[in-house]
């Protein structure tokens, strides 16, 4: 945990983001919530887990025993969200090892029943010694909409693939496909994030390729928190497969030196372990694991900036705590023109930021 939270410090920062609808309480049901909460006995990820995880089984037993498909979605789903909490933000215990397979049996139980339904697929994936040997992933699809374009999204360290279906909504809803994926070290990524972890995302561009039902020539990138960063080296490394690309949070340069890192460790934004979630993208677990290797994510020092790209947004809230909001002003010094919007806030930003990376990606999927 950061170094200068007690619980109580936790429980009121938990309470202030349930009332105001924030990550990583803004899903879940407020009064089981307010339960969970209040029966922390900890910080510490085995405190933690077991309160949010004893919520999490009462939601799963009414899904078991509901018989309306509608009242059991609803009962999975709110299932999954503290499931979710449980496994949050990084598997640092054995107990949150157990809780992640159970937030994806959750979460998968519940979008078969979406209209239309989720689609969980497998792709093939040829990595190296120690690395694993797929790529899973899951398509939500519009409703009504034959061969529609198609946003890969991704979170950051600790929202992964399950916890983008919630805010792929909104795209839902202007007509593209979803493709939710982990992005490298996290969740279900088969590679460690290294300076060539991109290469997990080839065998999913073949795959929009072959498919029929949807239109692997219009393609984007969003990738959400940390999870920026991948879809912005995407817009260089992929440029060729890719309409358009938006990094909504991620580091590009600055965020990855010692020194922010430094600045950033005990960011008010983060409530525990945010330097042993960092750390394991890398397969570490504290903060000097993490300063050690993350350099090397540069896009600046890969030579990358000064490269053609496909079309990239920038966006971030003007006070970020967690990534260096100055790195997208670095961004537009370099390489091609870029589109960028500061908003009010901190970490990605207040107010209407997902109408705003919504359009402009309507735009160029068009």
């Amino acid at each position: 945990m950061t170094e200068t939270r007690t619980l109580e410090d936790g429980k009121d920062w938990l309470l202030q983001r349930l009332e105001k609808g924030i990550h990583p309480v803004d899903e879940v049901d407020p009064e089981a919530a307010r339960e969970a909460i209040e029966g922390l006995g900890g910080l510490d990820p085995e405190s933690w887990t077991s309160a949010w995880g004893a919520a999490a089984e009462r939601f799963a037993a009414s899904a078991e025993a509901a018989t309306d498909p509608a009242a059991e979605r609803e009962a999975w789903l709110d299932a999954y969200r503290f499931a979710f909490l449980a496994r949050y933000p990084t598997l640092n215990h054995p107990l949150k090892h157990e809780w992640y397979d159970r937030t994806r049996d959750y979460f998968v139980r519940a979008r078969a029943l979406d209209d239309p339904p989720l689609q969980v697929v497998t792709v093939p994936f040829e990595g190296r010694e120690g690395e694993g040997d797929q790529v899973v992933f899951y398509i939500a699809r519009p409703a009504g909409v034959e061969r529609p374009p198609v946003v890969m999204a991704w979170g950051g360290i600790d929202t992964w693939k399950e916890e983008m279906r919630s805010r792929a909504e909104y795209f839902l809803e202007l007509g593209f496909a979803m493709l939710l994926v982990d992005m490298p070290g996290i969740g279900q990524s088969p590679v460690l994030a290294s300076r060539d972890a991109e290469r997990q995302w080839t065998p999913v561009f073949d795959w929009l390729a072959s498919q029929d039902d949807l239109d692997g020539a219009r393609v984007a990138t969003l990738g959400a928190s940390f999870g920026g960063y991948w879809a912005m080296k995407l817009a260089y490394t992929h440029n060729e497969r890719l309409r358009a690309a938006v990094n909504w949070g991620g580091g590009i340069h600055i965020t990855f030196t010692r020194e922010w890192q430094e600045k950033s460790r005990n960011a008010s934004s983060y409530l525990i372990d945010l330097m042993a979630a960092r750390a394991a993208i890398f397969g570490g677990k504290t903060f000097e694991d993490y300063v050690a290797r993350c350099p090397e994510l540069s896009l600046l020092d890969q030579g990358l900036l000064d490269q053609p790209s496909a079309p990239i947004l920038l966006v971030n809230g003007r006070h970020d705590l967690q990534n260096a909001t100055d790195d997208i002003y670095l961004a537009l010094e370099h390489g091609d023109p870029k589109a960028a919007r500061i908003f009010p806030g901190g970490h990605m930003g207040e107010g209407p930021t997902v109408p705003t990376i919504g359009d402009w990606l309507a735009e160029r999927l068009a």
